[in-house]
């Protein structure tokens, strides 16, 4: 639900079953990023009881929610599209609908895999 009252700030909340990632990544898309893991802060609070560490599990050194969903994490392959005159893959234009995960999980859906060090991330569609 987004919060749309006069002086309100933008509070979305995450969808039934949708996952950290998932969620950070639509709300990105939708609200934008601010620099901070705001998104990720945002899904643990509503989501995840306090006790777990999501946030610093995904967000090595603080990096914010769009570094976290387009550098850290990826789509994986069969999530992306491939451009017909490149044969480059990047991500869709409209994001997938989530795989789903239990409601108090801080872990991605099935969707997401780490990119390992040294490797490209895709590029946004």
């Amino acid at each position: 639900m987004v919060d749309d009252g006069p002086g309100a700030q933008h509070v979305l909340d995450p969808q039934e079953g949708e996952c950290v990632l998932c969620f950070a990544a639509r709300a990105v898309a939708g609200l934008g990023c601010d620099g901070t893991p705001r998104w990720l802060e945002r899904f643990v609070h509503v989501r995840v009881p306090p006790a777990t560490g999501a946030v610093r599990r995904l967000s090595a050194a603080g990096e914010c929610d769009c570094v976290v969903t387009g550098v850290r994490w990826t789509l994986v392959r069969e999530q992306l599209v491939r451009d017909v005159h490149t044969d480059e893959l990047s991500r869709p234009d409209r994001m997938p609908p989530c795989a789903g995960v239990r409601r108090t999980s801080g872990r991605p859906c099935r969707h997401w895999q780490r990119v390992r060090p040294g490797s490209r991330p895709v590029t946004p569609g």
